[in-house]
């Protein structure tokens, strides 16, 4: 992608097609001199402009043999769309025809998006909670089969590994007990396109013996927001079929600039990822090591991995218990944006996590340090943070009244919220980050949950999905 960006420049073409502002002549000085004149010098077309209109130089697909190449999988998508566009299609390839698939619960908002879109129904199964620390860790391989013996009429099986929290599932016994019934085992893997480079790093969802998986890079990699890539193994999942559902939901315009840096990371990675991730790791285990020592701060790591929780540990997801200092994780975060511009990825009721990659260095790594020892020091002048009333593990399982897509598209009407407890819901109630549903389209509102959500917005929990974000209302099934 890269070579054809540059031959492209060195040979001067002229475009006389979209996009308009011909290479940024015609954009707004004032927007130049902002993003860049090389951003809209990057900014062309992929067919009649990287490659010729009959794409007779393969640069994509070229791009994207390379890229399968690079970890070991048979075939590779890319998508300009983010991966939450790529699990949607990736649900309609091996669903679609059938109608059904069993989906851990703590999938992200897209995958339930991908629901209501399609049709799709779900079969549920749900995570481990872990009732003290109130985090939700990936189904165990004995959870998954239990609910294939409960339901096995579905076309496949869908998890989330990592989790935002960098939590991992045991993808390799999964994946066995899943095609020892003949299904295929997809995973949104969004916050593992790293995982391929690096032994000290989770298994990844290709070498654990997954069928599919979807990655982000602009995550953990070094490439633009909104690039994902389909990786794809075996004979489960017909790749033809993938790409004629990728390309039903994907944009007809994708922009070459985000396809050059994932072809540019992959060629860092295959070039340099070893030794920049063994350099990051161990940034990563310092940086834990230091915060332990700051009073107040409690780095969690073992009580994230064991029999009761997750299964491998993404150890650059550095997750900070700040509960110490009686504060809450949404008053940590803003403290540290608003007095040292320090931006952390995930914050919650109790914790902020900060996300390493190999892009840090000693410099970030000692900004970080003194802005949360900073922060620690500022605690006592903060007010209490507002209670947040935290449901048990078994109110999370909600009552399912009816399927996403008929709830979502069902008559509804907004009510105050203590008018819904009974009622079915019919949006998406997601705290992000992470993203994570605790209501979805078709269940129904407990007290519990309903308590949950509105002490939360109190104490500083973000809804951007629901009609009303402030949860003065909740929009159910008229």
């Amino acid at each position: 992608m890269l070579e054809a960006l540059d031959a492209y420049h060195r040979r001067g073409h002229t475009p006389f097609s979209p996009p308009g502002h011909k290479q940024g002549r015609g954009a707004d000085p004032r927007v130049r001199a902002v993003l860049g004149d090389d951003v809209f010098r990057g900014d062309l077309l992929a067919n009649a402009g990287l490659d010729d209109r009959a794409k007779s130089g393969h640069v994509v697909e070229r791009a994207q043999t390379l890229m399968a190449d690079a970890v070991g999988a048979d075939h590779a998508f890319f998508s300009t769309c983010g991966s939450s566009l790529s699990v949607k299609s990736a649900m309609l390839a091996v669903a679609g025809r059938h109608g059904r698939i069993l989906v851990s619960r703590d999938v992200h908002k897209s995958v339930v998006s991908g629901l209501v879109l399609s049709g799709l129904r779900p079969t549920w199964v749900h995570p481990r909670y872990d009732a003290e620390l109130h985090l939700a860790h990936p189904p165990a391989p004995d959870d998954v089969r239990a609910a294939l013996d409960r339901d096995s009429d579905v076309a496949g099986v869908l998890i989330t590994s990592p989790t935002p929290y960098g939590t991992c599932a045991d993808i390799t016994a999964i994946a066995d007990l899943c095609h020892e019934r003949g299904l295929p085992l997809l995973v949104d893997e969004a916050w593992g396109a790293h995982l391929p480079f690096h032994e000290r790093l989770p298994t990844w969802a290709m070498d654990a013996g997954a069928d599919l998986c979807v990655v982000s890079i602009h995550k953990m990699g070094a490439g633009l927001e909104q690039g994902s890539v389909f990786h794809l193994q075996g004979d489960r999942v017909d790749p033809t079929f993938l790409a004629a559902c990728a390309d039903m939901l994907s944009t007809t315009s994708p922009n070459t600039l985000i396809y050059a840096a994932m072809d540019g990371w992959r060629r860092q990675m295959v070039q340099h990822g070893h030794d920049l991730l063994t350099g990051a790791l161990d940034l990563a285990a310092d940086v834990r090591e230091h915060i332990a020592k700051i009073p107040g701060l409690d780095p969690l790591h073992d009580a994230l991995v064991g029999a009761e929780a997750s299964h491998e540990l993404d150890e650059l997801k550095i997750l900070v218990d700040v509960s110490a200092l009686g504060i809450s994780g949404y008053q940590a975060a803003d403290w540290l944006r608003e007095h040292r511009a320090v931006d952390v990825g995930l914050s919650d009721h109790r914790r902020i996590e900060a996300q390493l990659t190999f892009a840090d260095d000693a410099g970030t790594a000692n900004l970080l340090l003194d802005a949360l020892g900073a922060m620690a020091e500022a605690a006592a002048d903060l007010p209490d943070p507002p209670r947040v009333n935290l449901p048990s593990p078994r109110a999370l399982e909600l009552d399912v009244a009816m399927p996403p897509r008929v709830a979502f598209f069902a008559r509804t009407e907004d009510v105050p919220v203590d008018r819904a407890v009974g009622r079915v819901c019919a949006e998406q109630v997601t705290p992000y980050p992470p993203g994570i549903p605790v209501l979805l389209p078709g269940e129904r509102v407990s007290e519990e949950i309903a308590d949950y959500l509105t002490s939360g917005v109190r104490a500083g929990m973000v809804l951007p999905d629901p009609a009303d974000p402030g949860l003065g209302t909740l929009r159910v099934v008229a």
